[in-house]
């Protein structure tokens, strides 16, 4: 199965529903800036690879965007840590 990341704007956040749960990364959009300030997987889900799968989608879409990205999510910081090939996005 393959995951879909979802951008919603009017919410300023990407999506993905996954395991029965949805969770979301929330963004800022300025400047050709896409500052992450949070994510959030409903509690019972956490520990299975959701919040990883999201923000992994939602940074390809910020480069496919060619958006340069600010990490103010401690998820999003911390994931990009351990995902050199997104780097090259960090404002």
């Amino acid at each position: 199965m393959t995951d879909i990341v979802r951008d919603n704007p009017a919410l300023s956040r990407f999506e993905l529903e996954a395991d029965g749960v949805t969770a979301v990364a929330n963004y800022r959009l300025a400047g050709g800036v896409m500052t992450f300030t949070h994510t959030e997987v409903p509690p019972h889900a956490r520990g299975g690879g959701i919040a990883s799968r999201l923000i992994a989608g939602a940074l390809a879409a910020a480069r496919a965007r060619e958006l340069k990205v600010v990490a103010r999510c401690s998820f999003v910081s911390a994931y990009i840590e351990r995902h050199p090939e997104f780097r090259d996005l960090l404002a």
